[in-house]
């Protein structure tokens, strides 16, 4: 049973980093196999995207933007806080504990969630992939982060936070009926087989 910790956030009087701080980018380059080189590439050239493995220091969970959006704002508002978060081509990437890659799908199996589900399955990128992260400082382009890491050991939700995000997110864009429920104590009469 995986346990919540409380991240820094609006219960605790701070907002989520929008700047990748140098300790924030050393965490973000030890994800890659060499990770002194990368941190003089960023140093060189801080307004260029990267592209790091998956499974070692973090995995992502990767949603359409709109449905992201609504899971970070589930997370910070009745939740414990997100992880790192970034905007890359119309996608939310969502920094996730290493294991949430492998873990997340199963247990929305379990939940049922399939193809008629209100929103689809999430993309997850975990050990043997490799995603963008957004420049380190913020600029013009397809990428940014909305919540950049800022601390060389950033928290980082587990599957049970997501699933938990993830659900109450795509339950929430369902489309709604302009008929409304039916009252339970109506009487409900099939006039499709009518002669």
């Amino acid at each position: 049973m995986t346990i919540l910790t409380t991240a820094p956030g609006p219960a605790t009087g701070s907002a989520p980093a929008t700047q990748v701080t140098p300790q924030g980018a050393a965490w973000l380059a030890s994800a890659s196999a060499h990770p002194r080189s990368t941190l003089a590439v960023w140093e060189g050239r801080p307004d260029a995207p990267a592209v790091l493995p998956c499974g070692t220091a973090f995995d992502v969970v990767n949603v359409p933007v709109v449905l992201g959006r609504r899971m970070l704002d589930l997370l910070w508002e009745r939740g414990p806080g997100s992880g790192p978060a970034a905007v890359h081509r119309g996608r939310m990437l969502l920094f996730a504990s290493p294991g949430t890659a492998q873990r997340l799908p199963a247990l929305l199996a379990w939940e049922e969630w399939g193809p008629t589900a209100p929103a689809p399955a999430p993309l997850c990128h975990g050990h043997g992939d490799a995603v963008t992260v957004p420049p380190l400082e913020p600029g013009r382009g397809p990428s940014r982060w909305l919540v950049a890491p800022d601390t060389r050991l950033p928290w980082l939700p587990g599957p049970d936070c997501l699933l938990w995000a993830f659900l109450h997110a795509a339950r929430g864009l369902a489309p709604v009926s302009i008929f409304g429920s039916a009252d339970s104590d109506a009487n409900v009469y099939d006039v499709s087989k009518r002669r």
